[in-house]
């Protein structure tokens, strides 16, 4: 039964920090989300840049069609540095996402080692309880030979607190008989 009582005790403790860890939002994990989702929508603008430059790459508007014009080649180099802004700020943006996933990381290292802690304290604890029941339960099995008195007390105890229990309703009932008989005097 106590290894029961042990084995249970245990379990509801880890249970509890469980759903306390469950139970919290982790405004670092949302912000992680915003910011590769930022650098997602950044790589389909690069894919999309890519797709044009490649499209001006082929484009002829010079002597009928057949040769590039100063303008068909302008087009390509500021779409060309256009895909190098982008790329600089997937570059930036991905640095970002990193610390952010470091940061997580250490985090959850130092609540892991902050709950290590706790469930440690929880368990010195139940040790120090288990002995300290072990004590009581010594103490219990050497007064239960000699036990004759201990009832003596226990039932005067019982006895005073059930006169004093009805002397208690027996004055609420009459203040209330007085208050109902004189209905005039009381607010």
């Amino acid at each position: 039964m106590i290894k029961f009582l042990k084995t249970f005790f245990l379990l509801t403790v880890l249970f509890c920090l469980v759903r306390q860890v469950n139970a919290q939002t982790n405004p670092d994990s949302t912000a992680f989300e915003v910011q590769r989702n930022h650098v997602n929508d950044l790589l389909d603008a690069r894919q999309q840049k890519f797709g044009a430059y490649d499209t001006s790459l082929t484009q002829k508007t010079g002597l009928f069609g057949l040769f590039k014009s100063k303008g068909d080649m302008q087009k390509s180099i500021d779409i060309l540095k256009d895909i190098v802004i982008t790329d600089n700020n997937i570059f930036l943006e991905t640095q970002k996402l990193l610390k952010i996933k470091d940061f997580e990381k250490d985090k959850f290292q130092q609540l892991a080692t902050d709950y290590d802690k706790q469930v440690s304290a929880y368990i010195g604890t139940i040790s120090k309880l288990q002995k300290e029941n072990e004590k009581l339960r010594t103490q219990v099995d050497k007064t239960t030979g000699s036990g004759g008195l201990g009832n003596i007390f226990l039932y005067i105890a019982l006895l005073a607190i059930a006169v004093l229990a009805y002397l208690l309703y027996k004055s609420k009932a009459q203040k209330a008989i007085v208050k109902h008989q004189n209905p005039s005097q009381y607010p």
